[in-house]
């Protein structure tokens, strides 16, 4: 017998949006998006935890944002997480492993003591089923860089934390086989569309070799390793990356001083007099060159140097490089690569921006080279020649001086004064130091430059290597070569370069390898 009583409409999904936005509220940290979820933890308390939040500086949006990198949740598990967001956005039903980190509450509450976001531990993760899948669905990861897709954000922080420190101390001894290894890995794990949490999801995949998959085995069964930890509290480790952060400093600088008894910066000081000028630039500006640049700031200093450029020669272009280009916020130095439409217009020019610069007072330090690509070329072009990988455009290393009167970021309190090693509390300067680069390229290089100079390093060795190994073609920053035809391939695009090479078109935003 049918029932008379009506049947019950299902109610449509609503949307569950955060409080307003409260424009007073400063947005400190716009690469983390967080999504607070509302089951179990309910309405009033979510409001008030978004407030907290965005009062220090987090970005918080609804469920159905397409920007959320981050879901925190309270007393729910991560399979119960993944259906509340599937409600709210389609890509949850279909590929729930490129979706934001699902992470438990303890992780908001420890980043919103600590006044930033922490790093990710696997004891902030929800755990959710994994579905039976192939095992070759994981396996298609290619073996180059170039060939794979790796976003800013990726899935495996803690562990490719673990196997960058690896790297950076292999390099300081000057281990190249050991960095490469490390280095590679982390690569790998930056690319993958999926947190690991099991070290068999890695069977398949390319360029972990066995000590790296003895750290990230460590890493996911206690959240650490010993051995990095290790290298971590080292004296040795902790020195060399205080003197490799100098500018005008590299590792076998450093690594000698080390060797010498010298372990602080006050150690340095009373050998000014043995420091080349860049270094002791470098010293002199310490603290603000090691204080992150942001976006903004690096935009402020091109509109400085394309009026100088436009009125020394017009028509010509100023390209922001480097990790700006691929998507980064804030970065340790800046690149500008410049150019002229016609060809040996640019000849000359370098010389006089930074004579302008220079005279206008925005140059604390600058020390300029000569292109050196034709004198060179023999040996770009051998099969072993060490230049390959070498850079030989006309450049100058500076230190800007960028006024904040061009820049709407405010210093904050607490930072060292340029040209001081000390610093009273609370002070503010109107001005930053900022280590800044210029590149000057013919109009015929400029898509071979703007390729070497967005990189990542991973991706460009990698680009090297396939150009060589796989085609026969040697690439560098100024032109590609085809060793067997021996010909000179040209492209007027970093899409041309591409093609000539059989590979995908990988834009920058996805080239941090």
């Amino acid at each position: 017998m049918m029932s008379q009583f009506p049947v019950k409409k299902r109610r449509p999904c609503q949307k569950e949006a955060p409080p307003p936005l409260n424009p007073e509220d400063p947005v400190r940290f716009p690469d983390v998006v967080l999504c607070l979820v509302e089951k179990r933890m309910g309405a009033s308390r979510r409001t008030f935890l978004t407030t907290l939040a965005r009062r220090r500086g987090f970005c918080v949006e609804g469920a159905d944002s397409e920007r959320v990198t981050h879901v925190v949740s309270e007393g729910n598990s991560g399979d119960e997480v993944v259906e509340w967001m599937k409600r709210y956005r389609n890509c949850w039903a279909e590929a729930p492993g490129s979706c934001p980190a699902l992470l438990d509450l303890a992780w908001f509450t420890e980043s919103i003591s600590a006044g930033h976001p922490v790093e990710i531990e696997p004891r902030h993760c929800l755990g959710v089923t994994v579905k039976a899948e192939k095992p070759e669905d994981r396996c298609q990861v290619a073996a180059y860089a170039c060939q794979r897709r790796t976003p800013l954000v990726h899935h495996n922080q803690a562990l490719v934390g673990a196997l960058e420190t690896l790297a950076e101390e292999a390099h300081f001894c000057g281990s190249e086989g050991r960095r490469l290894a490390f280095s590679r890995a982390a690569s790998v794990l930056k690319s993958l569309p999926w947190a690991v949490r099991r070290i068999q999801e890695l069977s398949c995949v390319p360029c972990i070799g066995e000590h790296s998959k003895k750290i990230i085995q460590e890493v996911l069964e206690d959240g650490t390793s010993s051995e990095v930890e290790r290298v971590r509290l080292s004296e040795r480790y902790q020195i060399m990356k205080l003197f490799i952060k100098i500018f005008g400093v590299g590792v076998q600088t450093a690594s000698q001083w080390y060797q010498e008894g010298l372990r602080t910066l006050s150690d340095l000081e009373t050998h000014h007099a043995q420091l080349r000028k860049a270094q002791q630039a470098g010293l002199l500006h310490y603290e603000d060159l090691n204080i992150p640049v942001e976006l903004s700031e690096a935009e402020a200093i091109g509109q400085v140097v394309r009026k100088a450029v436009e009125q020394l020669l017009p028509g010509a272009s100023v390209t922001l490089t480097g990790g700006f280009r691929r998507g980064k916020q804030s970065g340790h130095d800046v690149d500008f690569l410049i150019t002229h439409p016609e060809e040996g217009q640019e000849v000359g020019l370098l010389s006089k921006v930074i004579s302008w610069l220079d005279s206008q007072g925005f140059l604390l330090y600058h020390s300029s080279q000569r292109n050196t690509f034709q004198a060179m070329e023999d040996e770009l072009l051998s099969s072993h020649g060490s230049a390959a990988t070498m850079d030989l455009f006309e450049r100058c290393f500076s230190i800007f001086r960028l006024d904040h009167l061009h820049c709407s970021i405010p210093r904050g309190a607490g930072t060292q004064e340029p040209g001081s090693m000390v610093r009273d509390c609370g002070a503010s300067l109107a001005w930053k130091a900022v280590w800044v680069d210029f590149v000057v390229t013919p109009y015929s290089q400029f898509a071979f430059a703007l390729l070497g100079w967005t990189g990542s390093k991973n991706f460009e060795r990698d680009l090297r290597r396939f150009s060589k190994l796989e085609k026969k073609m040697k690439l560098s920053s100024h032109a590609l070569y085809h060793m067997e035809q021996k010909l000179y391939l040209s492209a007027a695009s970093e899409e041309e370069i591409f093609q000539h090479l059989g590979l995908e078109y990988i834009p920058p935003k996805e080239r941090n390898a």
